[in-house]
């Protein structure tokens, strides 16, 4: 068989070439300390290492929601925890004030004080994280969302979103409180309305007013609507709505009973006398801001206001609202915590889950080096032999044997 000079070239350059890709190969492998490199080196490893590279890509995305939501929900509980020492301070200065010796320079002075820490509430509420997005304003992050009129009013601008972030396939962990839900919307300690005292001599007070046939007080004609307790002699209480319609008709009254109208049933603390009369307004939750208002308005009332009957119903009204308040705070600091708690769980998840991916990634993709570089040394070593037989061959000729 003749084989001719060109397909002698064609044969050796092929089979040069052919040991060049092996050991060019080889040295990418070593370069890149992977054995894995496309999908021809091994087609079911590769596609492994995809599913693997695209759970350690979604933990990675994961983790770093999970830093910033443990900031924001850390963040929210140093605030609520810091709200609970202020409104404890204030309460306190409230029990101090009430010991019938205080003068009206006293009361002042402590309402002082109140209004200072009702400053500092307000500043809590408004607080911006790192970022400079305010945290209690819901989604309009860009605005304040509490502000104060001159009669220490304070209204909420914000909205009641919710913010979350995926920090685990199927959990999402809130990042934000809506500053209504924690500020605003505190349970009234006498249920759904309120008392406003017209005549009180005796020290009657309202000690709850709750709605307990939610369908037959809406189906009562101007609901919502105020109530208005009258008692005469001897004992008689009538009770009438805003249009001066009898609800509750002249009937004895004895201390402790219940009244029940409307859906609505209503206790009071006290013996009333003939003449005492209030009304009650339906308001089923008031805000911190305006427990430490009704605070500073009965300290600036004066000594002689804040010792009669009336003001101590004023006084044992606002101390049961900050108890209200405080159980409030503390339930959405526990809120926090809740959160802060499941993140953490979820993060030692990760973790886990990280080091079992990057073991099983590690074990199909992770080069061998040794065995790689003894692979590449023989590969260089038949290279170079190849191409050495080939000029010595290419250069022999008959006239060498003549």
């Amino acid at each position: 068989m003749r084989v001719s000079t060109a397909q002698f070239y064609f044969q050796n350059g092929l089979q040069m070439s052919q040991k060049q890709t092996t050991v060019n190969d080889q040295s990418a492998y070593i370069s890149s300390g992977l054995s894995v490199l496309t999908a021809k080196d091994d087609a079911v490893s590769y596609g492994a290492l995809a599913g693997y590279k695209e759970e350690l890509a979604s933990i990675e995305r994961y983790q770093s929601n999970i830093t910033q939501a443990e900031s924001r929900n850390g963040l929210q509980d140093t605030l609520l925890g810091s709200s609970t020492d202020l409104l404890n301070e204030l309460r306190d200065l409230m029990l101090q004030a009430n010991n019938g010796t205080r003068s009206d320079e006293d009361l002042t002075s402590i309402a002082q004080q109140l209004q200072q820490g009702l400053d500092e509430m307000l500043d809590i509420a408004n607080t911006q994280d790192e970022t400079g997005t305010y945290i209690y304003a819901g989604y309009d992050v860009e605005s304040k969302p509490f502000s104060m009129e001159p009669d220490n009013t304070v209204n909420y601008g914000g909205d009641n979103g919710v913010r979350e972030l995926q920090i685990a396939k199927n959990i999402f962990i809130p990042i934000n409180q809506s500053g209504e839900e924690v500020f605003q919307n505190v349970a009234n300690a006498t249920g759904d309305f309120s008392a406003n005292y017209t005549v009180n001599e005796s020290g009657v007070s309202l000690a709850s007013a709750t709605i307990t046939n939610r369908d037959t007080y809406n189906s009562t004609a101007n609901n919502p609507q105020d109530y208005t307790f009258t008692f005469s002699d001897p004992d008689l209480l009538t009770v009438t709505d805003s249009g001066g319609n009898d609800v509750y008709p002249a009937t004895p009254y004895v201390a402790g009973q219940t009244i029940t109208f409307e859906g609505i049933e209503v206790e009071l603390n006290g013996n009333p006398l003939p003449g005492d009369t209030f009304t009650i307004t339906p308001e089923s939750q008031l805000s911190v801001f305006d427990t430490i208002k009704d605070s500073i308005n009965w300290l600036n009332s004066g000594s002689s206001v804040a010792s009669t009957e009336q003001g101590q119903v004023d006084f044992n009204t606002i101390l049961n609202q900050f108890n209200n308040v405080l159980n409030h705070i503390t339930y959405q600091q526990a809120d926090a915590g809740i959160n802060l708690q499941q993140i953490d769980r979820q993060k030692n998840i990760h973790l886990d889950t990280e080091l079992y991916l990057e073991q099983g990634r590690s074990q199909i993709e992770d080069l061998d080096y040794a065995q790689a570089i003894s692979g590449f040394e023989q590969s260089q070593l038949a290279l170079q032999a190849a191409q050495q037989t080939f000029t010595q061959i290419q250069s022999m000729s008959l006239f060498n044997y003549i």
